[in-house]
């Protein structure tokens, strides 16, 4: 009998979010780096989630039986818009015309990309904190 089941599913909805934080942090962080590894201007990053189905296996018989879904990080990919391209000769990333190309990334949707993923991540780590007390009060119905 499993006590704590919902908590494989919360664990990789906490994995997921705690990843999506590392990538909008990188996206701050760089939101003024006109030259990257490659040359260019940094190119803002998103993550992309999809639905896992985990399996649980029966005790009684064995067998594998679908169990819950759970969120996991698909990929994360470098969005595709160009940068904003402002008249800056002194910069020393400028062409010829003194136009630098900033990078695609936008602080407030950044910002706002932090909070939502900051109360998932809560969400999420109050549902295994309840699931814990409940199969703590459990154990202790038993006793």
């Amino acid at each position: 009998m499993e006590l704590l089941t919902g908590i494989a599913a919360t664990s990789g909805a906490l994995n997921s979010q705690r990843t999506r934080l590392d990538i909008i942090a990188q996206n701050i962080a760089n939101a003024r780096t006109t030259r990257g590894p490659d040359g260019g201007p940094y190119q803002r990053r998103i993550v992309s989630f999809e639905s896992e189905l985990l399996r649980s296996t029966d005790s009684a018989n064995g067998a594998n039986s679908p169990g819950l879904a759970t969120v996991r990080v698909s990929g994360v990919t470098n969005d595709p818009t160009p940068g904003q391209r402002v008249n800056d000769p002194g910069h020393p990333d400028a062409d010829a015309q003194g136009m630098v190309t900033l990078p695609n990334v936008n602080l407030a949707f950044e910002m706002v990309d932090l909070i939502t993923a900051s109360r998932a991540y809560e969400a999420n780590l109050n549902v295994a904190k309840n699931s814990r007390q409940m199969a703590m009060r459990t154990l202790e119905i038993g006793k």
